[in-house]
């Protein structure tokens, strides 16, 4: 595959693991009795309780207020019994309020036939307004309420719509099926967001190691009448990083400090277009996600669409359960997730990935002196210099 492109400075090349799931479709996983939803599953305030315990809700109803312009509603995966309000820490270390639902009654849309709504006459404004109502954030890991990214201040130009289809953590599938199995979906989300920012010129930025999607989303983008171009991506990691894909596929950097829209582009994950692509078409609230189950303590690694407020132990159970016992459970991707304690943990709008890590696979070293052989200078694509960084750490000196 010639003409790859990517960003200038840094990066690695960690074995990409994903093997084990890349070739498998996804799959609906099997619904609990009992989910435990967070109000907190975003960037910004949390949610604002907006039922009680004993309270009846219906599949998809508001259970969290947004308190704030940089927040965003959470609704029910599922109809029941709202059995306690309660309290949790997330796998990131902050503590959440939770809505406890025991599953009860008719489901409203599981199963059955789904009304589509006619978008294409509505207002930017509109639009943008079902996007915060239906609880969208980023799903590919940051969870930044989508409106927000979306609304582009007065005076600013933005002439350039990325999706990242890059998936360049270990391990991960999900993004590389959705972009297999729902191409049109994701060519809609892109129609959709075109209206909102008026943009002109698209890019779709995937990794070389999956070259059916490059495919599929080439053969989508073709026949799409947009001006949408698929652009294939060295296998270097982070180039998921919106930042990094912004530099490689159009040669901007984003100023210290700044945004995206600073140099007039704006980035959303293919997974985050699907959840658009819902929540305008059929009015549907985020209440679930497509994430990867893989890791070599997991018995038969998955890609699973799991309602958001499920249990991470039955997730886990539905592959199979563990095999041996793991070094590591990590929520999210190897890099950038986080360890799990509690397999009780529910899956939030932010969980990408669970992977049960054997010893072999994270393979733990002490730490050793520091030779000042700059290999970690030269892997850093922001330029920073981590040896001088881990210094002044070592030193307390926090400042």
């Amino acid at each position: 595959m010639r003409n790859l492109k990517t960003f200038p400075r840094g990066g690695v090349h960690p074995s990409d693991r994903k093997s084990k799931t890349e070739h498998l479709s996804i799959h609906n996983a099997i619904i609990p009795s009992t989910f435990t939803v967070p109000l907190l599953q975003h960037l910004g305030s949390p949610a604002e309780l907006a039922v009680d315990a004993g309270q009846t809700v219906r599949e998809g109803m508001l259970i969290g207020r947004a308190t704030g312009y940089v927040s965003s509603p959470v609704h029910s995966p599922i109809p029941g019994l709202v059995k306690e309000i309660g309290s949790i820490h997330l796998p990131n270390g902050v503590r959440s309020q939770t809505v406890v639902i025991e599953l009860q009654g008719e489901f409203d849309r599981l199963g059955k036939p789904q009304e589509r709504f006619d978008w294409e006459t509505m207002e930017a404004k509109e639009i943008l307004g079902l996007i915060s109502e239906m609880g969208v954030v980023g799903l590919g890991g940051a969870t930044f309420p989508t409106h927000v990214k979306l609304s582009i201040p007065r005076g600013t130009v933005i002439d350039t719509f990325i999706v990242d289809g890059a998936e360049c953590e270990p391990y991960l599938t999900a993004d590389h099926r959705i972009m297999l199995e729902k191409p049109d979906e994701i060519i809609t989300g892109i129609r959709i967001v075109r209206k909102i920012l008026g943009v002109e010129r698209v890019f779709i930025g995937i990794e070389e190691n999956k070259p059916d999607a490059i495919e599929v989303m080439s053969a989508a983008a073709a026949g799409s009448g947009l001006p949408v171009e698929v652009v294939p991506l060295h296998l270097k990691y982070p180039q998921g990083d919106e930042k990094q894909l912004i530099k490689a596929l159009t040669g901007r950097e984003v100023p210290s400090g700044g945004l995206p829209l600073n140099v007039g582009t704006v980035v959303n994950n293919v997974g985050t277009l699907i959840a658009i692509y819902e929540a305008v078409v059929f009015r549907k609230p985020l209440i679930e996600r497509v994430l990867t189950v893989s890791g070599g303590a997991v018995a038969n690694p998955m890609n699973l669409k799991v309602r958001i407020g499920t249990p991470i132990g039955q997730v886990i159970e539905e592959c199979g359960g563990l095999t041996s016992q793991p070094e590591r459970i990590v929520v999210g991707g190897p890099m950038m997730g986080f360890s799990l304690y509690d397999l009780e943990t529910p899956v939030t709008k932010g969980t990408s990935g669970i992977l049960a890590l054997t010893p072999r696979e994270v393979r733990s070293a002490g730490t050793t002196a520091c030779l000042s052989c700059g290999k970690c200078v030269a892997a850093c694509p922001f330029g920073l210099n981590p040896t001088r960084l881990f210094k002044m750490i070592d030193h307390q000196e926090y400042d």
